[in-house]
């Protein structure tokens, strides 16, 4: 087996993994704000980390933008969910091993190569549930790791710190 494919099913194990250590924990998971900014920041690395499976990481930057410093607040959320989604990104790594060279993908690769910065970065400042696809669109294309993670830092950043806004106006 040659040691990229090692490389690969290794990622798609870890990611899975991850995936499967935050399901099993998830009740915990709203305790960990009683760390205050930490907590929130652990929050978001862990919430981001699981694929496609909501967890209470808006919630808990809102809250926060309330009690603390909302910049701070969303600064840190954006760094941990920016880390957090490179499961995603491993994910897809790992699983382009088993992509059958056709049409669709050669598609994405190329859509990834020639836009795949600014979309990477549209879809984290929006929230949506899908984000997870495009890092493992991103992964599976073998897009950059540097610039798919500054992608994600810059809109997860900036989209946290919005919501941390929000919440010290509202609450």
């Amino acid at each position: 087996m040659k040691k990229e494919k090692v490389i690969k099913y290794s990622m798609i194990f870890g990611s899975v993994l991850i995936s499967g250590v935050i399901i099993y924990f998830r009740n915990d998971l709203a305790k960990l704000q009683s760390y205050g900014i930490f907590g929130i920041f652990l929050i978001n690395l862990v919430g981001s980390a699981t694929i496609i499976i909501p967890t209470p990481s808006l919630v808990a930057t809102f809250v926060g933008g309330s009690i603390y410093n909302p910049i701070w607040v969303g600064l840190f959320s954006g760094i941990g969910a920016s880390i957090g989604e490179l499961t995603g990104y491993m994910a897809g790594y790992g699983g382009s091993v088993a992509i059958v060279e056709n049409q669709k993908f050669k598609r994405i690769e190329k859509w990834m190569n020639k836009s795949g910065f600014v979309t990477i970065l549209v879809l984290a400042t929006i929230p949506n549930p899908i984000f997870d696809l495009s890092g493992i669109f991103a992964g599976a294309t073998h897009y950059p790791l540097k610039k798919f993670f500054t992608a994600v830092l810059i809109g997860k950043t900036v989209r946290f710190i919005g919501i941390a806004l929000l919440g010290n106006s509202f609450l």
